[in-house]
């Protein structure tokens, strides 16, 4: 079993230690234990067996909610039940952790470093690839020291058949040619991580100029105001389906793209793992942990490789309104002429 409910991004980067794990056990049943709300990213993979859905809000409440406590237990003896020969906590905090010593499970991986005395309930810690501070590199890590032998970096997100018919419609129905659009995606979790959106308009409004093509901005429906905000800043008509899309729609909308960019959030990793051209655009976060695995040439950030192994930098000259929209234009040029 893999252990990694969140985020968005995180599981993405999880994906090719699975692929791993399958071509190195091809008989080997894999559970992965996620939010529900995530679940579709990995429903239907062809390296998974099932999916455990952990809950974590409602379960959370169990300490004064009868039906959560329930579910809770319910949880508990599914895990033990199953038998498992190994368990992989990729998320590495004290709740995950603790959920590989409730399984029973004899063999119990995590990172040596991982956080809240999560190592506690590990039985093997694997430390940290000297070579390389990405974690896709870490997650890699983790299902080695267990044996996996086959460990090419793989990304497989399963095409959803509803999915992208429901999306060839809602482009139709906004006016794009579902063949030549780019997608901007310029929200995030963190503010900090936010290009300032009166770039983003700019930036929409040189591409549809230089290069014909259709723009839409997608996220979340919390971040449907600052996709809004992009709409009316913007000299050009943007299709806004902030909020208006499921995991595999979004999924679907990405696949076709021309051309994503995007700030360091789950949407933007989806596209990459897709193989889509992309920009991506880093403040603090490293991009040497977290970029578009194996594609340099897509970041756009100050002293994107020199920040080390450290996943957030303090130095001021990372804040992400530094980067100017030549910075990011001159990748989405080498992206697009390419």
């Amino acid at each position: 079993m893999i252990i990694k409910p969140s985020a968005l991004g995180d599981i993405v980067q999880a994906l090719p230690a699975l692929s791993a794990l399958r071509r190195s056990f091809p008989d080997a049943e894999i559970s992965w234990l996620i939010r529900p709300e995530f679940a579709p990213l990995v429903q239907n993979h062809p390296h998974l067996t099932r999916v455990v859905n952990f809950d974590r809000r409602f379960l959370g409440k169990a300490w004064f909610h009868t039906g959560a406590f329930a579910a809770l237990l319910s949880l508990f003896r599914r895990l033990r039940h199953s038998e498992f020969d190994i368990v992989f906590d990729f998320q590495g905090l004290f709740r995950t952790a603790f959920l590989t010593r409730v399984s029973g499970c004899g063999k119990r991986f995590g990172l040596a470093d991982a956080r809240e005395f999560s190592r506690l309930f590990y039985t093997h810690t694997v430390k940290k690839p000297l070579n390389s501070p990405h974690v896709v590199d870490y997650y890699i890590n983790l299902v080695r020291a267990a044996g996996a032998a086959d460990l090419k970096v793989e990304f497989i997100l399963p095409r959803d058949a509803p999915a992208e018919e429901s999306m060839n419609r809602l482009l139709a129905a906004t006016g794009i040619h579902s063949q030549r659009y780019a997608v901007l995606i310029p929200g995030s979790a963190h503010p900090d991580k936010r290009w300032p959106i009166e770039r983003f308009a700019q930036l929409a409004d040189r591409l549809s100029r230089d290069y014909d093509i259709s723009i839409v901005a997608t996220g979340t429906s919390s971040e449907a105001p600052l996709s809004d905000k992009l709409v009316q800043s913007a000299g050009v008509s943007i299709a806004n389906l902030a909020g208006r899309t499921s995991i595999p729609e979004l999924t679907a909308l990405l696949r076709g793209a021309a051309l994503v960019v995007s700030n360091d959030t789950g949407p933007g990793h989806i596209a990459a793992a897709l193989g889509r051209p992309i920009v991506m655009i880093f403040g603090w976060s490293n991009p040497a942990r977290l970029a578009p695995y194996g594609r340099a040439n897509t970041v756009a950030a100050i002293d994107p490789k020199g920040r080390g192994h450290l996943l957030h930098s303090k130095n001021p000259i990372h804040d992400i309104r530094l980067i100017t929209l030549d910075d990011v234009y001159q990748k989405v040029q080498m992206q697009l002429n390419s």
